[in-house]
């Protein structure tokens, strides 16, 4: 099952106004359950965080874990760890890629943040999931 684009924007608009309440411009990317792009924001970041946001969802929807887990999981990994962050066109492991789960548990797809601090991103980014659970 995918998030639908009524999903997707619900999502997103919770997130904008989270962001929006803490005063953090950032960059939101709202990806279905295949990585593809399905709503997207930029609240006056900086351009260098858009590419940010949309690596931050892609990386939890596809492990099916938040960004930031992902990350613990690949810090672990030793030498490996290189050949995963490249992986998958380049993955981004740090706080702020939250996985969207619908009421039947199933990941549906995944939001991120990017702009504000690590602990901002996933607050804000978990406020747009939080929407569809």
């Amino acid at each position: 099952m995918n998030i639908t684009y009524n999903e997707a924007s619900r999502a997103l608009n919770a997130s904008i106004e989270k962001a929006k309440s803490l005063h953090i411009p950032v960059s939101l990317a709202v990806v279905d359950a295949g990585g593809h792009l399905t709503a997207f924001a930029r609240l006056d970041s900086v351009y260098g965080v858009i590419d940010f946001a949309v690596k931050k969802a892609r990386t939890a929807v596809m492990f099916g874990v938040d960004s930031d887990v992902m990350g613990t999981i690949i810090a672990g990994a030793s030498i490996h760890g290189y050949g995963m962050l490249n992986s998958n066109e380049g993955l981004l492991t740090v706080a702020g890629g939250v996985v969207i789960i619908n009421k039947q548990g199933k990941v549906i797809g995944a939001i991120a943040s990017s702009g504000g601090t690590p602990e901002q991103d996933k607050e804000i980014a978990g406020a747009g999931a939080a929407i569809i659970s």
